[in-house]
């Protein structure tokens, strides 16, 4: 499923205009990505959290030439499923 697809089963779903459906993804989108850019967690219950979680400095090798290159720590962001989730997916 991509994007307009979602938009396209939020908008039957809620009984509302397709361009209402993308505003409100969009909307959810925006927050969700200026939560997490703020360090906050994003907690919806019964689907799961968004959070960053920090990746530590390590040895890499580069995989043209074999040689080790040090990889920066980096922050990323991380999605942990709801327990709903989980069992709805099994």
């Amino acid at each position: 499923m991509n994007k307009s697809e979602l938009i396209d089963a939020m908008a039957d779903a809620a009984d509302i205009s397709k361009v209402s459906a993308g505003k409100a993804l969009e909307g959810m989108l925006d927050t969700v990505m200026n939560a997490l850019k703020e360090g906050d967690t994003v907690t919806l219950v019964g689907f799961g959290a968004f959070s960053v979680r920090e990746r530590a400095a390590r040895t890499g090798r580069n995989p043209r030439t074999g040689e080790p290159l040090q990889i920066a720590a980096s922050k990323v962001p991380a999605f942990k499923p709801g327990k709903e989730f989980k069992d709805i997916v099994k």
